[in-house]
């Protein structure tokens, strides 16, 4: 039986993500992307394509988490209208994904990759990879849920 929420479901697709980055060498923006891509009626491969510069925080720039990039990208598929109705729906995009940046924000201390990954920084590590997927899937499926009340 399925489970009421997709909150519910968090765990299990947390597993999923982090099986992709390990197991099958996805990039955490992939690995987030295609966990949560078909929970918004989006195809798999085309996330894992359109994903894949965003590695690394962003093509090995390390800037942007790619969890985030990742988690972005579908809350844009969830809200966006699409080109039969451009800029229609920018701002409930917009506001899904501040509050993903602002949770993620709030409980990592910041949203970029080698910050998080403490490269260059005395502080040391404050999260790594497998936990930022983590946070970017339970932020999403929690906002997701939001969403479809």
């Amino acid at each position: 039986m399925a489970a009421a929420t997709l909150t519910e479901q968090t765990p299990q697709l947390v597993e999923q993500a982090l099986a992709l980055r390990s197991e099958h060498g996805y990039n955490c923006a992939q690995a987030v992307g295609c966990a949560l891509a078909p929970l918004v009626g989006v195809d798999a491969d085309a996330v894992y394509r359109l994903s894949e510069g965003f590695g690394s925080g962003m093509g090995g720039t390390t800037e942007t988490c790619g969890a985030i990039s990742g988690a972005v990208m579908v809350l844009s598929q969830l809200a966006s209208a699409g080109t039969a109705e451009p800029g229609t729906t920018k701002g409930k995009t917009y506001k899904l994904v501040r509050r993903l940046v602002d949770d993620f924000r709030a409980q990592n201390t910041t949203t970029i990759c080698r910050e998080l990954k403490g490269v260059g920084s005395e502080t040391g590590v404050l999260r790594t990879c497998p936990g930022c997927i983590e946070d970017a899937v339970r932020i999403s499926c929690e906002i997701i849920d939001a969403y479809r009340a």
